[in-house]
């Protein structure tokens, strides 16, 4: 058996077509989508996130604004800045990028961001829309994993899906997502004892934990549908997942590949959520 690559790249361009075509609608009406993004900090990792999120706004129609500020911002002045953003009418979504600085409470920023310029879906209010099957906002990771098993017409009700991660950004969302798609979830972290027992009866495997191959494939039911949320660095310093990939190829239905998997979905969910914000105005 060799798996099916859900290619992330392909269906980004796909979904970012039609981004493009209704920025252009709103647009037209007077009402360009606008998304502002907060950096705190020198993290070149972040900065290469920023720099793609803003690249895509531009390819896509999406009025952006960046904002750069130095590490030693005050968490005071960052909450001001996000104040004055939640009143400016130009802007339907307002995403501060994380980590923060330690000195920076990143939940009193979160919560600072107007629920329905929330784009990333953090918002505990929006987590709890979510929670209860009535999102406002999808947090954009989880939101393309979504559309990752809807391009290839997957049958997620009645199939048992396991989630291996139960962050706040990824895995507890995801879980929720799929829950109210039908499937039955299963929830694992880094306290499960025996992860393979509970991976290898899964039909969905989503792998959300920065460890990489911490799924091997002896732990994947054959032909499972396995999505690789993980961004790590091999011997080499090659991008790679937290599943082992080469292994899993084998076994697996289908597979998301790192790069060009779930990452590129990532970003164009973000867009996504910008135009439904703008959208709702």
């Amino acid at each position: 058996m060799s798996a099916k690559i859900i290619n992330g790249i392909e269906l980004s361009h796909t979904l970012r077509t039609d981004v493009a075509k209704r920025a252009a609608a709103l647009t037209a009406k007077g009402q360009q989508p606008g998304l502002a993004v907060i950096l705190v900090g020198d993290s070149q990792a972040s900065q290469v996130y920023v720099r793609n999120k803003i690249k895509a706004c531009e390819e896509n129609g999406i009025h952006s604004v960046f904002e750069k500020y130095d590490a030693a911002m005050s968490e005071a002045e960052l909450l001001a800045r996000v104040d004055a953003l939640n009143h400016d009418p130009k802007i339907h979504g307002i995403l501060v990028q994380l980590p923060l600085p330690a000195h920076i409470d990143a939940n009193k920023v979160i919560e600072a961001i107007a629920a329905e310029k929330d784009v990333d879906g953090f918002h505990i209010s929006n987590a709890g829309l979510l929670m209860t099957g009535q999102p406002l906002f999808r947090p954009c990771t989880p939101y393309g994993v979504m559309k990752m098993l809807e391009s290839i017409d997957y049958p997620v009700r009645g199939a048992h899906a396991v989630v291996v991660g139960a962050s706040n950004i990824v895995g507890k969302p995801q879980a929720m997502l799929l829950l109210q798609a039908g499937a039955t979830v299963t929830i694992c972290n880094s306290k499960t004892r025996d992860l393979g027992h509970h991976t290898r009866d899964a039909d969905i495997l989503v792998v959300a934990t920065g460890k990489r191959n911490i799924v091997t494939a002896d732990m994947i039911k054959p032909g499972a549908v396995v999505i690789d949320v993980g961004m790590n660095r091999d011997d080499a310093g090659k991008l790679c997942g937290d599943v082992d990939y080469e292994g899993a190829l084998k076994v697996s239905g289908w597979i998301t590949p790192v790069p060009g998997g779930v990452g590129p979905m990532t970003i164009t969910m973000l867009l996504v959520n910008t135009i439904e914000a703008a959208e709702r105005i």
